[in-house]
């Protein structure tokens, strides 16, 4: 088991709103897993997904249940996720995924932040194909043999196993599934015992696009004006 790449840009919510971004990000993900599979996290895996990672940042109970008391009511905002693709400088694939009320105002804000960050927006499918999208779930290494966790998990659908870190320099293990496996795998961990520290579906590049140390500065300040919309929840690079 070796390190393992990530495709998400590390320093992601760092500024001083870090707390009140993911909160909204996680609320509006629970409104669209409420509408799409109801109210009961027993029988809604997306719900139960979305609580894991409420827990992850620590967005109080209250919230979480009151997130999706509003989710059940008729003035609730029906969001939409909608995913936009192009490229930041340098020839760096981007995917861009959004929940949106408005649709409307949301491309004209990213495709806005592609041109000012000097990328270009680009139409469905453009980037998508260097991309395959799979269920990611990050686990504290402590108390796990994770030899024999990755010879269990194999048959629920883990494709890779790798160590990694967090944004906080801590060392996590990172497994990965196909998108269409993410249910089956969560629900082997959920039958361990076993609690992710987050359970994401995301992006992960097929191939990688070598950068120097200042284009990546370039594509970074890109993918923070886009990770600082509101309307947007999840930025993935293909940079090497």
């Amino acid at each position: 088991m070796g390190r393992i790449f990530e495709v998400r840009k590390a320093t992601m919510f760092a500024r001083w709103d870090r707390m009140a971004k993911q909160f909204t990000r996680i609320g509006r993900e629970i409104a669209i897993a409420v509408k799409a599979g109801g109210p009961d996290a027993a029988t809604n895996p997306a719900l139960r997904r979305c609580m894991q990672n409420a827990k992850s940042v620590n967005m109080p109970k209250d919230r979480v249940e009151a997130a999706i008391k509003r989710a059940m009511g008729k003035e609730m905002d029906n969001y939409e996720e909608i995913l936009y693709e192009g490229y930041a400088p340098h020839g760096v694939a981007l995917l861009v995924e959004t929940a949106t009320d408005n649709h409307v105002r949301t491309v004209a804000n990213v495709k806005s932040h592609f041109n000012k960050g000097g990328g270009t927006l680009g139409n469905n499918g453009s980037v998508s194909f260097q991309f395959k999208k799979m269920g990611v779930f990050k686990l504290k290494p402590e108390g796990l043999n994770v030899e024999d966790l990755e010879f269990e998990l194999i048959d629920f659908g883990l494709e890779e196993m790798g160590e990694s870190t967090d944004e906080n320099g801590d060392d996590i293990i990172v497994l990965r599934s196909a998108f269409t496996d993410f249910g089956n795998l969560q629900k082997a961990l959920e039958d361990k015992g076993i609690t992710p520290l987050s359970a994401e579906l995301e992006w992960i590049p097929t191939t990688t696009v070598p950068v120097t140390e200042e284009q990546a500065e370039d594509v970074s300040k890109l993918i923070e004006r886009l990770e600082q919309d509101d309307d947007v929840s999840k930025v993935f690079h293909n940079m090497g």
